[in-house]
């Protein structure tokens, strides 16, 4: 068996596709995975998956032309998981997709095809959780600021959604989990930064204007609340607990 090492990164894991593929030692005798999320095993050739952009544009290329531009948006959100076995669950995926094409998409009986839908899914819906349920508050240099902790990496898929919302204000998102921050300045587009502990500390050092907005939210719900309709199980499925945490209201 051998095992390419890959970056953690979207262009890390097609860098791994292609070296996998190059390699030519068969797809049952090949597995990917991702830097710092594997464990080592006797009798496995491990083999690292030096990052190039050639050999991911050659990849995503191929993926575009070969099979279609849906299932290259696919493999791109399933990288974004945290899902160990991420990398080699998109390779799998790409076996069958090379091999019939664009109606792979529909090959969901195929376990390598389900697998790479159900850790899209999950990408996807922990995104559209957070598009509903970030709260900005405005800091003292005007600029728009919240706070999350994601599972999976969906900063990228925020940022696309919030850049459409709000093209006209500077705004910051911070993911206390991955240390990353997207930021967005009007005119100018977003991107994508790691935080250091000193950046961390200063981001928990601003001032911001949302001890008056969590006032506002308190009176909001107890004024508009229904005593005897009050169902928390129900609440905990439409909000989980952990998204709380960095809601407004909730503090």
């Amino acid at each position: 068996m051998t095992s390419y090492i890959c970056k953690d990164s979207f262009e890390g894991i097609l860098c791994g596709i292609y070296d996998a593929w190059m390699g030519k030692r068969g797809h049952s005798q090949v597995r990917l995975e991702v830097e710092g999320a594997f464990e080592w095993s006797l009798f496995t050739e491990y083999l690292s998956a030096d990052v190039s952009s050639e050999k991911a544009r050659k990849v995503m290329d191929a993926v575009r032309q070969k099979i279609c531009e849906d299932a290259f948006e696919k493999i791109y959100i399933a990288s974004l998981s945290n899902d160990l076995d991420r990398a080699d669950k998109i390779y799998r995926f790409l076996i069958y997709g090379f091999h019939y094409g664009k109606k792979v998409m529909d090959m969901l009986a195929v376990p390598a095809v389900f697998d790479l839908f159900q850790i899209c899914r999950n990408v996807s819906c922990e995104a559209h959780k957070w598009m509903e349920f970030i709260r900005f508050s405005e800091t003292g240099e005007g600029i728009l600021f919240s706070k999350i902790g994601s599972k999976n990496a969906v900063l990228p898929l925020l940022a696309s959604h919030f850049a459409d919302r709000l093209p006209g204000e500077t705004w910051m998102i911070f993911d206390e989990n991955r240390k990353q921050a997207v930021i967005f300045i009007p005119c100018k587009g977003w991107i994508l930064c790691e935080i250091d502990s000193v950046m961390e500390e200063t981001i928990r050092g601003w001032q911001t204007d949302k001890k008056g907005y969590e006032e506002l939210w308190k009176i909001f719900y107890k004024e508009i609340a229904i005593k005897e309709r009050t169902n928390p199980v129900c609440q905990r499925n439409h909000l989980p607990l952990r998204y709380r945490e960095y809601m407004t209201e909730f503090h």
